[in-house]
């Protein structure tokens, strides 16, 4: 979606009230440059076009704070490729350029895997909405049912982009499970970002939970899967939608993954979406408020970059916090260490990002992992440089998150 320059100007203006000044003031900015007569004709047609069944009156009078965030935060311009060697002229202020895309040196763990199984296209509908999503099935023919994996995308990707990024079809192949990359449109986002920051977005059987549950629900019910070793993950917004799946679906899913996500009702309004991704704890006020944080029903594994520039790590703890809480005794063990690149061509080894894991393992209680990727922007560890947002350079976040997938099958029901 193109903005005129006087609307872009607003939001360049409002990314540096909201570093200078805070969330309300930023806030203030956006919702005058989102008046009838400074919105873009374009940008009014496209929320015309927004899904409505699942909003009530209130939400469809104001901003959609997704779309807004992700002009403040990328721009389409800088966030394609650039060929090596090529100079490319600035396209924003400079100080906006280091929340654009991240910044990481080429890797040879960067590398895209062969994946030689089958990834075709479906459609789901169910009275909350309709998406399209890609399923992935393994090369080799499941003598049993199989683990799947959910993986929602970040804001502006999909399904291939996301499959190519972090390589998790070639660890399907390796490892014997199915993938599913449900798709959100721009008819409901204009930036394809999951829509976790709205109430009617939040709660079991209602917008786009419902849909998302019922993707994974038409795969277990197709397919040769394992109801018992079913897990979501996510990058971003889709990582946001996963901790908002697993806590509202813990009969469906057995873990959860998170990559530079938030926490589960971190926001319910423009104010404290931006707010929460600026490292508040929610800012503004809510015509209904969002539901209070509940124990922990489901195992959780979470990274997130501590130079995130764009979800502030702050968030990354918080999802870990309610898994260190509880009457039981817990005991939290950490260990750092650096992921390392062989480059085959030199025989040499790169020392790669370093990171800490910390690892909780409550007696009797629900177990957890945190990663701390220390340098770490807003980007998927150890990805491949085939996908957008991806950090060749850290550790490899889909094998270990399917690693911990793996180890934690649903043992019984909710």
């Amino acid at each position: 979606m193109k903005m005129n320059d006087a609307f872009l100007a607003s939001m360049h203006d409002a990314m540096r009230a909201l570093r200078s000044a805070g969330p309300a003031e930023a806030t203030a900015i956006i919702q005058r440059a989102l008046m009838p007569s400074s919105q873009p004709s374009g940008m009014r047609a496209e929320r015309d076009d927004l899904e409505r069944d699942d909003l009530e009156r209130d939400e469809l009078s104001a901003p959609m704070p997704a779309q807004v965030v992700q002009h403040l935060l990328t721009d389409d311009t800088v966030k394609r490729r650039k060929p090596a060697g090529a100079v490319a002229e600035p396209t924003v202020e400079p100080a906006l350029a280091p929340i654009l895309e991240p910044t990481v040196e080429p890797a040879t763990a960067g590398e895209p895997l062969t994946a030689s199984g089958r990834f075709t296209s479906h459609r789901f509908a169910n009275q909350a909405g309709q998406r399209e999503y890609k399923l992935y099935m393994p090369a080799k023919p499941a003598s049993a049912p199989m683990p799947l994996v959910v993986m929602l995308h970040g804001c502006t990707q999909d399904a291939d982009d996301f499959a190519a990024g972090t390589r998790m079809n070639a660890l399907a192949d390796e490892l014997g499970f199915a993938v599913v990359y449900p798709i959100q449109g721009a008819n409901a986002n204009p930036s394809k970002c999951w829509n976790w920051f709205r109430p009617g977005d939040q709660q079991a059987d209602r917008g786009e939970p419902a849909i998302l549950a019922g993707i994974t629900r038409e795969v277990l019910a197709t397919q040769p899967i394992d109801p018992r070793r079913i897990y979501i993950a996510g990058l971003s917004a889709g990582g946001a939608m996963a901790a908002i799946m697993i806590d509202r679906y813990p009969d469906l899913y057995a873990a959860a993954g998170v990559h530079s996500g938030l926490p589960a009702g971190a926001a319910h309004d423009l104010p404290s979406a931006l707010g929460a991704m600026k490292g508040g704890t929610g800012l503004g006020i809510s015509k209904r408020g969002t539901t209070a944080p509940v124990r922990p029903q489901r195992p959780m594994i979470v990274f997130h970059g501590d130079a995130d520039p764009t979800v502030h790590p702050s968030n990354g703890g918080r999802l870990i916090e309610p898994y260190e809480q509880g009457p039981e005794q817990r005991q939290t063990t950490r260990d750092t260490g650096r992921n390392t690149a062989r480059n085959t061509a030199r025989n040499t080894t790169r020392p790669g990002r370093a990171y800490t894991r910390h690892q909780i393992t409550p007696p009797g209680g629900i177990p957890a992992e945190y990663w701390i990727l220390h340098g770490g922007g807003h980007a998927w560890s150890g990805g491949s440089r085939a996908g957008s947002y991806t950090d060749p350079k850290g550790p490899d976040a889909s094998r270990e998150m399917v690693r911990f997938f793996l180890a934690h099958p649903k043992s019984q029901a909710v």
